[in-house]
């Protein structure tokens, strides 16, 4: 799915994954049958990695393998499955006794084992984070116009298995890119947007899914059509004993004066990597292969990835048949006793591919669909799921430097407080990289219960397999300043859904001031909340900003706006909280009531008065809340006028210059007719 600008061929049929790849492609062969030559890659420093603790070029290339003959069919009546179906399980075998072993030659380059396969690909624990990698390529060819990605079940021609199947309508690969996307550490990807950027993640996500996956692209660019086939089986590798990486291509490109796709390997090469796709693949002839072409259009990629690892008990990882329009992962459903608990989107994330998807990108464009199983996932924005939001801003620094500056959402789950979860979602170049991290472990008493978040954070990296970040000094400063975010909103809002306000020492009330039990559970003390010095900042992209008239009543003391938490100081001598009467609210959890204010202990009052003075609040505070909402639509309306009133004038200032302009023409012309 990578999308590569440059066109080369190879002249190879069989492509090997070394790390030095220079000599062998200078005494690559020239190509037959009239077809038109190209240069070799150069090596350079974008294609420099480390393998095996050197430094040395990380490409792919490719090595004559002797055909098994002539023929173009295969001789297999199977594709045969690896020798062991778990993936944990699957990563020893032994290349002592095999024919096709290649023996050492002197050339000065290193050996990619095919074991290399399986270790790299345990990086990813979790099968959805595999899944998570391969759309991160679609998703990257949106800029190259991509409008979607289909991730669906499909069945094995060979055998009848299950295989997964994923397909988008990117730019494709031309035959450069497919060698590219085969081989480790190349990426073509520069924008700074990019999700993928370290070029292995094709090869861990595949090898985690499935011991085989074979790769149909088709690339327009320049007015040259290309379309490519590629074959990663680590099942081929280990039934052959071969003690490197062989990967067989097949590339074709459109002729305009046969109105066809004709090879651009020589015969020989051409029928020796057939051969071998032919044999190990799910196609068993060259018109089967050619006609995985059909539905991918003028450009696009199709991956197919079969012999699907099993679990400990047999069964495929990837459940396909429990939900029809769902992926799940075998055995991974946990009943906690509550329903509530087992329905949220925090709770099945972990084991549904379709909600996983929903939450995996911070933004969509509307133009582009991630279709599962037939059906377009609808995407989730976690912010829409909070109550009594605020935005938070962070400045990250080290060594005294600004790193960054990070808008956090925060708020309390809309099911607060009967679920007991919490955590922020961490995104990394619109990506979900560590989803509901749980910076406060002991929230079970309270202190951050049902409190999460979500922050776009570019200024840490993330691992190689986007499923944590690195491990550095920025990631401790943020996961800090979560905790603390999490339990400064905690203590200045845990009111906001029933629990006692812990923020100053509760005051004895006399006896005989009691309030009748007409105590209103939307009245709160105004001197606690601190709202003095916030500073009004706006949402971060891809969030939606809090409504000015959402949840009036039960946000009496939060401002409307978006905020700066800050900590709050408290005078208990100037005030002090006296116990209140609560009342049970429609959903069966307690709401606090009218918390009424007494200066010292001398003061009493009676029932009465006191009841009336809480009507006379509750009108009181009806009022400003209603003038407050005015005051913020009337200060709506006049940005939107001074801004119109901007455009206005910018468009008389353009007027005027031009009329400048006609002025000064028609004097011209009158001097010219004068002359």
């Amino acid at each position: 799915m990578n999308n590569n600008n440059n066109i080369i061929n190879v002249s190879h049929d069989a492509m090997v994954i070394k790390p030095e790849h220079r000599s062998m492609l200078q005494s690559s062969s020239p190509r037959s049958h009239g077809s038109k030559r190209y240069s070799p890659p150069q090596d350079s420093e974008e294609n420099r990695g480390s393998v095996g603790g050197q430094s040395s070029t990380s490409a792919v290339d490719q090595v004559r393998t002797p055909p098994e003959d002539g023929g173009v069919t295969s001789s297999s009546t199977i594709c045969p499955a690896p020798v062991c179906r778990q993936f944990w399980k699957a990563g020893s075998y032994t290349d002592e006794l095999s024919a096709k072993s290649h023996q050492p030659t002197g050339k000065n380059y290193l050996h990619v084992h095919p074991l290399f396969l399986h270790s790299n690909a345990t990086s990813h624990k979790w099968a959805f984070g595999a899944v998570a990698e391969l759309l991160d390529n679609a998703v990257d060819e949106i800029q190259n116009g991509a409008t979607f990605v289909i991730v669906n079940k499909i069945t094995n021609p060979r055998d009848g298995t299950t295989a997964l199947l994923i397909q988008d309508d990117g730019g494709g690969m031309d035959p450069q890119g497919m060698r590219h996307c085969m081989g480790f550490g190349f990426s073509d990807k520069k924008s700074d947007s990019a999700i993928g950027r370290y070029g292995n993640g094709f090869k861990t996500s595949t090898m985690r899914l499935g011991a085989d996956v074979i790769v149909f692209s088709r690339h327009f660019k320049n007015q040259t059509w290309t379309q490519s086939i590629g074959l990663l089986s680590y099942t081929y590798l280990t039934r052959t004993g071969h003690d490197r990486i062989v990967v067989p291509i097949l590339d074709y490109e459109f002729k305009a004066s046969t109105s066809e796709f004709q090879r651009l390997q020589d015969r020989e090469h051409f029928i020796s990597s057939l051969s071998i796709l032919l044999e190990w693949s799910p196609f068993s002839t060259e018109a089967e292969l050619l006609q995985q072409f059909d539905d991918v259009g003028q450009h696009g990629t199709k991956v197919i990835i079969y012999n699907m690892w099993l679990n400990s008990d047999a069964k495929l990882e990837l459940d396909f048949d429990s939900v029809a329009e769902d992926i799940l992962i075998e055995g991974s459903i946990k009943n906690t006793g509550s329903k509530i608990v087992n329905d949220h989107i925090a709770s099945r994330f972990a084991y549904s591919l379709r909600v996983y998807l929903s939450i995996l990108y911070l933004r969509i464009p509307e133009t582009f669909k991630i279709v599962l199983r037939g059906m377009a996932v609808k995407h989730h924005n976690i912010a829409d799921d909070l109550m009594h939001p605020q935005y938070i801003l962070y400045r990250p620094q080290v060594a005294g430097q600004l790193e960054a500056e990070v808008v956090t959402t925060i708020g309390f789950l809309k099911e607060a407080p009967k679920v007991n979860l919490s955590g922020f979602c961490v995104y990394h170049k619109n990506r979900l990289i560590m989803p509901f991290w749980q910076v406060v472990h002991n929230t079970s008493a309270g202190g951050g219960r049902g409190v999460v978040g979500a922050l776009e954070a570019n200024f840490v990296e993330p691992t190689h397999n986007k499923q944590d970040f690195e491990k550095t000094l920025l990631l401790q400063k943020l996961e800090t300043r979560l905790k603390e975010m999490t339990l400064e909103y905690w203590k200045c809002h845990c009111v906001l859904i029933g629990y006692q306000d812990t923020k100053k020492p509760r005051v004895r009330v006399p006896k005989n001031v009691r309030p009748g039990g007409k105590t209103n559970g939307n009245m709160f003390p105004t001197n606690s909340a601190g709202d003095s010095g916030r500073q009004a900042i706006s949402p971060p992209p891809g969030f939606q900003a809090v409504s000015p008239n959402a949840n009036l009543a039960s946000l009496p003391r939060v401002s409307f706006e978006p905020v700066v938490l800050e900590k709050r100081k408290e005078h208990p001598d100037l005030v002090a909280n006296a116990a209140s009467k609560r009342r049970v609210g429609d959903n069966g959890f307690n709401v606090p009531g009218q918390n009424q204010f007494m200066h010292g202990s001398a003061i009493r009052v009676q029932d009465t008065e006191t009841v009336k003075l809480i009507e006379e609040n509750k009108k009181l505070r009806a009022k400003w809340l209603d003038h407050k909402v005015r005051s913020q639509n009337l200060e709506l309306k006049a940005i939107n006028l001074r801004s119109e009133i901007g455009n206005v004038k910018s468009e008389y200032e353009r007027l005027m210059e031009e009329l400048q302009a006609l002025s000064v023409v028609k004097e011209e012309r009158r001097r010219n007719v004068n002359t």
